[in-house]
Order: C-alpha cells, then structure tokens, then sequence
C-alpha cells in the first residue's frame, strides 16, 4: 500500500475512536432517574440528573434506576384460609427506589423479591383468617404487608409505600353457596319490609277506621242534639201556637156570641118566631149516621112553653112575648188581654235558637281533619253538650220585639178577632 493510504486509514481510524470516546464520555441523566457508575468494575458513585462526563472504556454507567413512585401488579395467588378453602389474591404494591446503589448490588432482581416477600406474608397472615374474615378484612392484611415489605426491602433502597389487595376470589363453588347466601338474605329482608309495610297499613287502615268511626259518632250525636232541641223547640213553639189559636179561637167565638146575642137584641123575636127556628133545628139534630129514628119526646109543647115564660112576657092579650133585658149601657165583650197573655202572639224568631242553628250550620260546613290531627272543640257550645243542663221552656219564648197584631176598632181591647 502507498504510504498516503495508510496515513488516510489510520487517520480515518484515529477520528473514529475520539468521535466514539467523546460519545461514551458525555452521558445525559434525565430527571427522576439516577445513573450507578462502575470503573473497572468497580462502583464509583451515583450520577444525578444532568449532563455526566466519564471516562471512556473506563467507566461505565452499570444502570439507570428510575427514582418515580412504582406500580407493580402482581398474579393471583393461590392461598388456603384457615378453614382449608383456596382462595385466589390479587395484590399492588406502590414502590420507590431511595438508595440506587442497594437496589443494584444489594439483590438481584428487587421487584421479584418484591412479589415472594408478599407472596409469603400473604399466605401466613390469611392462613390464620377464615374466609369470612378474610374477605372482611382487607384493611388489616394491607397493614401486615406494608410491615412486612418495609421491613424486608429497606435494606434493598426501597421505600414500600402502599399494598392494596385488588381482588380476593373464592371457589366458584363457594361463591355459589356465598350468592345463595345472600339471595336469601336479601328475600328475608324483602319480606321483613313487606311485612312491616303491610303492617303499617293496616294500622293506618285501622286508624283511618277509627277516625271516620269518631267523626261518624261525632256527626250523629251533633244530629241527635240537634233533632231534639229542635224537636224541643218546635213542641214548644207548636204548643204556643196552639195555646194562641185556642185563645183568638175564644175570642173570636166570643165575638161572634156578642154579636149574635146583640143582633138578637136589636130583632125583638117573638115566641112564635123562636118556636119556628126551634123546629127548623130538629132535622138537623137527627141527621147523622148513627141516627136511625128520630122521636119527638111527648113534652115538647111543655119544653117549649117553658122556653117561651123564659125568653118573653104575657101581654094583654095572654099572649108572651119577647121582652129585652134591661139595658145598662155597657157593651158585652170578651174580658180585655192581661199583661200574662200579651206577648203569645209574638212570631219573631228567637235570637239564642237563631244562634244554635248558625253554629251548627258552620259545624256541618267545616272541613273533617287530616289523620292524627288533634279534634277541634265543638262550635256548638254548650247548646250541643249532653252533660250541661238544658234551658228550661221559657213560656214566653218570643218575647218582644215582633209588630203586635192590627188594632180592631170593634174590639173592646183593640186587637182583631
């Protein structure tokens, strides 16, 4: 070869060797992430993040260990509980690297010592469980494997922050039983709240029955209280009526004797007049259907000239003839109305029964309360009360203040027949 060749070749040669060792000289450490840095095999130290110069073919980094937070799953694990059932756990446990130098020389592979130290903690803490308290206690098998790893993996460089179990899953057929279990605990609830509901009802049934039974007795007694003071009343005031009718009844008939005996009077009748109206009134005596045969009685000459000495005198033909009485220059009439009578004509209605008919109008027009309200008080007062003595009649019921009946000037005392 020429010697300008080999020159090129060694020179090419030489460029390719610093180019490579500047390469191998510079690192870059990225941040959250620690470099080990062996020199002939031996460490020399850590390197932090940044740019790190060493020295080529000489050091070398050994590993980069991330310094984040770690999340590691682990497989399920077959475990057997104390009451000899096999379960399988699933586990996650968040790890962090503080000491890159012990997570590299102290073991080999720190994660797979990881999972056999929870492997094992695992299966002593729940092989002491049943399986019962086993899917019941979670919290407390966290705690024993965060103790457990911290105490096991501090001398590696790793900080064990949280071991959460993910899933604990029993033989299908336990989760059969475990789901008929529960299946039926769940039907006796139901039951319970159908039961406590219908029970419920029927006591809200029943006190609604309650309630309209009492409002029903309530409204019938009201009724009963106020048909007998209304039938109290209405005896008294028919009775009034009556007693008033009765006495205009005398009073007109009365009147009309006054009148008759006055017309009787003013005619002068004669016996023989009297004698003929006498026998007028004989048919009308008989009529009747009881009345079958009629006799005139052998003495009605004698009865009727005994009449005629009565009602006349003889004149001077031997003749009787009707004789007035003496006149004294008073009108007969019907005696004048006392005080004792003047207010039975009085129609105006009275105020306190007025009263007790608008109280129990409103009564009747009041709205029944809801369930479980407190009863309102009666506004009938003590009209509607049973236990409270009852007003006695008052005989004058409608006193005062109605119009008095028209004046009569024909009647002596100034009222109409």
């Amino acid at each position: 070869m020429e010697p300008n060749t080999v020159f090129l070749v060694i020179a090419a040669l030489v460029v390719v060797l610093v180019v490579i060792s500047l390469v191998k000289a510079v690192q870059i450490i990225p941040q959250a992430t620690a470099a080990v840095i062996e020199r002939l095999g031996r460490f020399k130290g850590t390197a932090a993040p940044g740019l790190v110069f060493i020295v080529p073919f000489i050091d070398k980094v050994r590993e980069r260990i991330d310094l984040r937070e770690q999340v590691v799953s682990f497989p399920p694990q077959p475990v057997i509980t104390q009451d000899n059932l096999t379960v399988n756990i699933d586990t996650v446990v968040y790890y962090q690297v503080i000491d890159p130098k012990a997570a590299v020389y102290e073991i080999n592979d720190y994660i797979y010592g990881v999972e056999q130290i929870t492997i094992t903690t695992l299966r002593n803490v729940v092989g002491g469980m049943s399986l019962e308290e086993t899917l019941t206690s979670r919290d407390a098998i966290n705690t024993v494997l965060r103790g457990s790893l911290d105490e096991a993996t501090d001398r590696w460089g790793i900080r064990v922050a949280r071991v959460e179990i993910k899933a604990i899953d029993p033989p299908a057929s336990i989760q059969e039983s475990m789901e008929r279990q529960m299946k039926a605990d769940r039907e006796k609830r139901a039951m319970i709240l159908t039961a406590e509901g219908q029970r419920e009802s029927a006591i809200r049934s029943a006190e609604g029955v309650k309630q309209s039974q009492v409002l029903t007795a309530e409204g019938a007694k009201q009724a009963a209280i106020l048909g007998a003071e209304a039938d109290r009343q209405s005896s008294i005031l028919r009775a009034q009526g009556e007693r008033a009718a009765k006495y205009l009844q005398a009073q007109g008939e009365a009147k009309a004797i006054e009148k008759v005996f006055a017309a009787i009077k003013a005619g002068k009748p004669t016996p023989e007049m009297l004698a003929y109206q006498y026998l007028q009134t004989l048919p009308e005596m008989a009529q009747g259907d009881a009345n079958k045969v009629w006799l005139v009685p052998s003495d009605f000459g004698k009865a009727l000239e005994g009449f005629t000495r009565m009602l006349g005198a003889p004149g001077e033909d031997g003749v009787f003839r009707f004789q007035p009485s003496a006149d004294d220059g008073r009108p007969s009439a019907p005696a004048q109305d006392d005080e004792e009578v003047r207010d039975w004509f009085d129609t105006r209605t009275d105020p306190e029964l007025a009263k007790v008919v608008a109280d129990a109008e409103a009564q009747a027009r009041q709205e029944v309360p809801p369930l479980g309200a407190p009863p309102q008080a009666s506004a009938l007062g003590a009209h509607a009360r049973p236990d409270l003595p009852s007003r006695p009649a008052d005989p004058e019921l409608t006193a005062g203040a109605a119009p008095r009946p028209p004046a009569d000037p024909a009647h002596p005392n100034g009222r109409s027949g």
